[in-house]
């Protein structure tokens, strides 16, 4: 999903689970509005966090697209249906100009 795309479903009030699988640390310094933060090596033991349920679309990112894609299989495994990725991870949003939340 490109940031203009997620960005315009944030406004309108409809948008979808939003994944960030950074570490805490990258995740307190600003991410998408919205996101829910569980490392990418914490979303098997943590899946019970992930935003919205197994049946419904979660866009995931993280710093440039790894991690992101290893949490992606996890979730894949553990039932999720509908994976997206964010277009360019947290590096296009944030050299998109893209709102950054810096709440926790």
């Amino acid at each position: 999903m490109k940031p203009d795309e997620l960005i315009a479903r944030i406004d309108a009030g409809h948008p979808p689970a939003i994944l960030d699988v950074r570490t805490p640390g990258e995740f307190a310094k600003g991410h998408v509005p919205g996101a829910v933060n569980v490392p990418f090596n914490q979303v098997r033991k943590r899946a019970a966090e992930v935003p919205g349920s197994r049946d419904e679309e979660v866009v995931v990112y993280c710093g440039h697209g790894p991690r992101a894609y290893v949490a992606g299989a996890m979730l894949r495994r553990l039932g999720w249906r509908k994976i997206s990725y964010l277009a360019g991870h947290w590096a296009r949003w944030t050299r998109a100009r893209m709102p950054i939340d810096t709440s926790s």
